[in-house]
């Protein structure tokens, strides 16, 4: 589809309206426009001892509203309203379907929980794969649902919907980034992973709170209550990042410990 715009500079040297062309994609050439920053949304990616920590080294995120440990990375992402939107735009009858079924023709997923499907835009069909990780919280269902939305992101990707966001570099590095006029075109950065937030600093335990810590290790009566106490302080010293505490708790863990097996 092609309409014409005109400049608004008034007439040119020979008098004539200077009219410009603007070529709106459409079909599948849409899918590999890329996606404006605000449909672009931000997934916490964490290790796994980020995702594991304990509850109170986690801290509201100021990027995607999380809440998660504070050092966790954000990738880019296309979430599935945006990519529906995309799809719409570019074939109103495009379709998806897994490529196996149940016995009630409902979708078949693999023995890892994942999804094979098959996308179809424009009477183009192209294979994607969903998979997400389980939860031991949400609603029933939900893990289905981000299963398929993961899917079809993915096929999505087979027709070039959000290729930026899944490569690591630069896909146009080498064209020649030209404006319509035969200028060199500005070009922004591509949009790559987000530096978290620095960490809050929190003061160390107070010297009386470590001594009443360690006061209550020396009078644990059993192998039980010091191993109670001791995993109670080492908590509190590690949720405040306090190694000098800590160190002291071992310490006084290891001393009364062998002091306890020398009385049994």
């Amino acid at each position: 589809m092609t309409t014409t715009e005109g400049c608004s500079g008034g007439r040119n040297s020979d008098n004539s309206r200077r009219w410009k062309k603007v070529d709106k994609k459409t079909g599948l050439e849409l899918m590999r426009e890329a996606f404006a920053q605000h449909l672009i949304s931000k997934l916490p990616k964490g290790t796994k001892a980020q995702n594991e920590c304990d509850a109170s080294l986690k801290r509201n995120c100021l990027i995607c509203g999380g809440w998660h440990h504070p050092q966790i990375k954000h990738l880019d992402y296309v979430g599935h309203a945006a990519l529906t939107d995309r799809l719409l735009d570019a074939d109103p009858l495009w379709s998806w379907e897994p490529m196996a079924t149940t016995e009630q023709g409902l979708p078949l997923f693999d023995s890892t929980g994942g999804l094979w499907i098959r996308l179809t835009v424009c009477g183009v069909t192209r294979l994607g794969y969903g998979h997400a990780e389980k939860k031991n919280f949400g609603d029933a269902g939900a893990r289905e649902k981000e299963v398929i939305g993961d899917a079809l992101r993915n096929a999505g990707m087979r027709f070039g919907a959000a290729l930026d966001l899944w490569h690591k570099g630069d896909l146009h590095q080498d064209d020649g980034n030209k404006d319509d006029d035969g200028n060199a075109a500005s070009i922004p950065p591509p949009v790559r992973e987000i530096a978290p937030p620095p960490a809050p600093t929190q003061p160390p335990m107070p010297e009386e709170v470590v001594a009443e810590w360690l006061d209550d290790m020396r009078q644990a009566s059993s192998v039980a209550d010091l191993k109670t106490v001791f995993g109670s302080a080492w908590k509190s010293a590690g949720a405040v990042g306090d190694t000098d505490a800590k160190a002291q708790f071992k310490a006084a863990y290891d001393r009364h410990m062998a002091t306890l097996e020398i009385a049994a």
